[in-house]
Protein backbone atom coordinates (compact mmCIF):
# COMPACT_ATOMS: atom_id res chain seq x y z
CA UNK A 1 0.00 0.00 0.00
CA UNK A 2 1.59 3.46 -0.65
CA UNK A 3 0.45 7.27 0.53
CA UNK A 4 2.15 9.84 -1.73
CA UNK A 5 4.48 7.09 -3.31
CA UNK A 6 5.64 5.83 0.06
CA UNK A 7 5.02 2.70 1.27
CA UNK A 8 3.72 2.36 4.86
CA UNK A 9 6.67 1.05 6.27
CA UNK A 10 8.75 4.05 4.44
CA UNK A 11 5.93 6.36 6.60
CA UNK A 12 6.69 4.52 9.88
CA UNK A 13 10.30 5.12 9.70
CA UNK A 14 10.07 8.58 9.14
CA UNK A 15 7.88 8.93 11.85
CA UNK A 16 10.09 6.86 14.04
CA UNK A 17 12.79 9.08 12.77
CA UNK A 18 10.82 12.65 13.82
CA UNK A 19 10.35 11.30 16.89
CA UNK A 20 13.68 10.27 17.79
CA UNK A 21 14.93 13.62 16.69
CA UNK A 22 12.44 14.94 18.69
CA UNK A 23 13.45 14.03 21.89
CA UNK A 24 17.27 14.19 21.21
CA UNK A 25 16.77 17.69 20.37
CA UNK A 26 14.56 18.33 23.35
CA UNK A 27 17.01 16.75 25.58
CA UNK A 28 19.79 18.54 24.40
CA UNK A 29 18.16 21.72 24.78
CA UNK A 30 17.26 21.08 28.20
CA UNK A 31 13.04 20.64 27.46
CA UNK A 32 13.03 17.36 28.11
CA UNK A 33 15.25 15.32 30.79
CA UNK A 34 16.46 11.98 28.65
CA UNK A 35 16.26 9.91 32.07
CA UNK A 36 12.33 9.71 32.36
CA UNK A 37 9.45 7.80 30.46
CA UNK A 38 8.63 10.32 28.02
CA UNK A 39 11.91 10.47 26.44
CA UNK A 40 12.40 6.70 27.03
CA UNK A 41 9.39 5.51 25.11
CA UNK A 42 9.83 8.21 22.69
CA UNK A 43 13.14 6.52 21.68
CA UNK A 44 11.13 2.74 22.09
CA UNK A 45 9.03 4.05 19.78
CA UNK A 46 10.53 5.54 17.02
CA UNK A 47 13.24 3.13 17.75
CA UNK A 48 10.76 0.22 17.03
CA UNK A 49 9.37 2.39 13.80
CA UNK A 50 12.29 2.64 11.92
CA UNK A 51 13.40 -1.24 12.57
CA UNK A 52 9.83 -1.86 10.83
CA UNK A 53 11.09 0.29 7.91
CA UNK A 54 13.43 -2.30 7.42
CA UNK A 55 11.06 -5.08 6.48
CA UNK A 56 10.75 -2.77 3.25
CA UNK A 57 14.30 -1.81 2.63
CA UNK A 58 16.83 -4.04 4.62
CA UNK A 59 20.23 -2.44 5.78
CA UNK A 60 22.19 -4.40 8.40
CA UNK A 61 24.03 -0.98 9.58
CA UNK A 62 20.49 0.50 10.58
CA UNK A 63 19.28 -2.14 11.96
CA UNK A 64 21.79 -3.05 14.43
CA UNK A 65 21.97 0.48 15.51
CA UNK A 66 18.03 0.56 16.14
CA UNK A 67 18.28 -2.66 17.64
CA UNK A 68 20.74 -1.17 19.98
CA UNK A 69 18.27 2.26 20.57
CA UNK A 70 15.46 -0.03 21.39
CA UNK A 71 17.11 -1.89 23.90
CA UNK A 72 19.15 1.26 25.37
CA UNK A 73 15.23 2.72 25.83
CA UNK A 74 14.12 -0.54 26.79
CA UNK A 75 16.84 -1.39 29.98
CA UNK A 76 16.00 2.70 31.15
CA UNK A 77 12.21 2.29 30.87
CA UNK A 78 12.82 -1.49 32.91
CA UNK A 79 15.12 0.29 35.04
CA UNK A 80 12.30 3.46 35.83
CA UNK A 81 9.48 0.92 36.59
CA UNK A 82 12.02 -1.29 39.26
CA UNK A 83 12.81 1.80 40.74
CA UNK A 84 9.74 3.33 41.32
CA UNK A 85 8.73 2.40 44.81
CA UNK A 86 11.92 2.69 46.30
CA UNK A 87 13.01 5.17 48.21
CA UNK A 88 16.07 7.62 47.39
CA UNK A 89 18.71 7.45 48.57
Amino acid sequence: MTLLGLEVSDIAGLLGVALMLFAYAAAAMGRLDPTRAAALWANLIGAALVLYSLTNAWNISSFVLELAWLGVAAVGLVRLAWNRGKPKT
